[in-house]
């Protein structure tokens, strides 16, 4: 038996750390094997008698009676669960199970940190019952369940070096034995189960897991469990466990070798990868060169790995799988935005477009607000990682009270990295307003503008898709005139900001727990020029919507001109507080949060001019694949009106 505890409370419970220790250790090497491959051939007939079995009238009726925070997996995992529709059950091999069914509960119990149980398994006859001839009631008095006593954790080998020598280390060689070690010790301040704390197989599992991760996703790839061990005191209700890490040597990044390459150049791969070749290997630096990769629209599949078969560590090749995409690419795409309503898009893709070999990407665009034909043309990143683009854009839009006729013309050049963004570029903005009231017109219906603008963004978030911490900013400078009616010069400039604030933390009933938060925002804009200078409406500001103000229309609030009509402002701002918090369901976490937010924003030609609008509300979060998929029900305190915001991702 994997445990030598009592079935009966008459007799005292009897220690059992080495029978406890060989159950773990079944239990992890049965883990292992649930996870190689079954051929269908194996998998069928199971499938089948599973069939068979449900299909037919039950043999017994399974009663288990337990406390809650072990009924539920007793119930689903005892074995005698398998066979209470077995046709023909006779009463001999009933009793047979009955027999095995103590071991089997006690094994289950164990996985939970349930060493010491009491157990009794009743057989009745029923023949008078309408459901089953018997009934079977397993009734379980778990005992206290054990806690970790204490957790030791050790590292072999030489902190910096494969080969372990005793000679005297080089600066580099003492520097790098530092950042292990200091790597180490950060295993062992997060480790998982301290002192005090429930000990359950999952929970040992997932610290020994967890610790191992650390190690492999920086600087040791190749790191493993050399041992580990937990000794289980029946009486005492104590888990005292060990285990034993070996890092092996750190690496560094080689040479990208790109594997697939047929119709792009393979070294321009390597300059959209932009792989940190010989820096200290990093998990996260090799998928965020999978991510550019993939990003770039030259590739449908990539999928990059550390070489460390046979490599010298400090610089391990890394290998680009690729699988090309077709060099050109018409994409038509149907979506819908509490924002905009329903929308169509027509894009065509040319990834190497004849004479420049630019990548260019055209776009057709029609919803409820806006009609609109771009092309973007961008060049593949030189060796410091600048690329040169250009592109146009013609538009129709409703901004305010009034229809824009607008086109743009700009080319520059951009450089991204792992955190930051940067951007320099040309433009030409010109603007044609019409009203969509009777006698209604702008200081002037038709302005052009030339400008020079640099962006730079930095985003600081633990993850760029479904961010819970960290924080980003950016900011967009503009130096122009305008060109029509008349030469003005003007300013014009735009911050963002947007930070994640733990705010507690949510756990759950298995001790899963996710930190709620505090997400804020702001946005601040200028445009500063004199008082009749004829900026473009595409350079003024107009807010509201899913992204900015909840519980107002998209782009509803704006300035207001002499006869009370909305357009598009010389001053902005934008704020939002929103608590964010996991939920718990029948004490299990799961995938959705709640939210509760307050939005407010102000736009107007005058600085003394901004009258904020505030919305108010709460809403829902589920974390899709692609992102949080958000619905909000926001009151807008200012038209008392009720509105859904509906918005999938996350983009700063």
């Amino acid at each position: 038996m994997p445990f030598r505890v009592l079935r009966s409370s008459v007799n005292p419970p009897t220690p059992a750390p080495w029978s406890a220790l060989l159950l773990i250790g079944a239990l992890a090497g049965l883990t292992g094997c649930s996870l190689l491959p079954r051929s269908d051939s194996q998998e069928a007939p199971g499938a089948a008698s599973a069939a068979i079995a449900e299909s037919g009238p039950p043999a017994f009726d399974l009663q288990v009676h337990a406390p809650a925070t072990v009924q539920e997996t007793l119930e689903r995992h005892l074995e005698l669960q398998r066979f209470r529709h077995l046709p023909d059950l006779h009463a001999n091999e009933l009793q047979r199970l009955l027999g095995a069914a103590d071991a089997n509960a006690r094994e289950l119990l164990g996985t939970m940190g349930y060493f010491a149980p009491t157990i009794t398994v009743e057989q009745t006859e029923t023949p008078d019952s309408k459901g089953a001839p018997r009934a079977v009631v397993v009734t379980v008095q778990p005992g206290p369940q054990t806690r970790i006593a204490n957790a030791d954790l050790a590292f072999t080998g030489s902190a910096g070096g494969a080969d372990g020598s005793s000679a005297v280390p080089s600066p580099d060689e003492t520097s790098t034995q530092d950042a292990s070690i200091r790597q180490q010790q950060r295993v062992q301040r997060n480790w998982s189960l301290q002192p005090g704390q429930p000990f359950t197989q999952s929970a040992w599992d997932a610290a020994k897991n967890d610790g191992l991760r650390q190690l492999q996703a920086h600087r040791h790839p190749t790191a493993r469990i050399a041992s580990s061990r937990a000794e289980i005191d029946a009486d005492k209700h104590e888990a005292r466990l060990s285990v034993t890490y070996e890092p092996g040597p750190p690496y560094r990044f080689g040479p990208l070798r790109v594997e697939g390459s047929q119709r792009y150049d393979p070294d321009g791969a390597r300059r959209l990868a932009r792989l940190p070749t010989g820096t200290v290997y990093d998990e996260a630096e090799m998928l965020d060169a999978q991510l550019r990769l993939a990003n770039s629209g030259y590739y449908d599949a990539v999928f990059l790995t550390l070489d460390t078969e046979g490599t010298d560590p400090e610089a391990a090749p890394v290998v680009a799988q690729v699988r090309e995409a077709k060099v050109q690419k018409l994409v038509f795409g149907p979506g819908f935005s509490t924002d905009s309503g329903a929308r169509l898009s027509l894009e065509h893709i040319h990834n190497q477009m004849p004479g420049l070999g630019w990548r260019a990407v055209s776009k057709l665009a029609l919803d409820r607000e806006t009609h609109q034909g771009s092309s973007e043309w961008t060049d593949l990143p030189d060796n410091r990682g600048w690329r040169w683009f250009a592109g146009g854009e013609l538009q129709r839009e409703s901004t305010g009270d009034y229809d824009v006729n607008s086109s743009r013309l700009r080319a520059g050049r951009s450089k991204s990295t792992r955190h930051i963004d940067r951007n320099f570029f040309l433009q030409y903005d010109y603007a044609n307003s019409q009203g969509l009231a009777t006698n209604v017109q702008l200081p002037s219906d038709t302005s052009t503008a030339l400008s020079v603008n640099y962006g730079w963004t930095g985003r600081y978030f633990n993850s760029l898709t479904a961010p819970t911490r960290g924080h980003g900013i950016a900011v967009a400078l503009g130096l122009g005139t305008t060109l029509r009616p008349e030469r003005d010069p003007f300013v014009r400039t735009l911050v963002r900001w947007q930070s994640f604030i733990p705010a507690g933390r949510v756990i759950d009933d298995a001790g899963t727990g996710r930190n709620a938060r505090l997400a804020l925002r702001a946005e601040a804009g200028a445009v500063l020029a004199r008082d009749g200078a004829q900026i473009p409406l595409t350079q003024l500001f107009i807010t509201g919507g899913d992204t900015t103000v909840r519980g107002y229309g998209y782009r509803s609030i704006g300035a207001r001109t002499d006869k009370g009509q909305l357009y598009g402002g010389r001053y902005l701002a934008v704020g939002s507080v929103e608590w964010q918090r996991p939920i718990v369901y029948k004490g299990q976490m799961t995938d959705w949060e709640s939210t509760l937010f307050v939005d407010a924003g102000a736009v107007g030609d005058k600085v003394g001019d901004l009258s904020p609008r505030v919305g108010v509300g709460a809403g829902v979060r589920w974390r899709s694949p692609v992102g949080p998929l958000q619905a909000d029900l926001a009151y807008g305190v200012k038209t008392q009106e009720l509105r859904l915001h509906l918005r999938l991702g996350f983009s700063f």
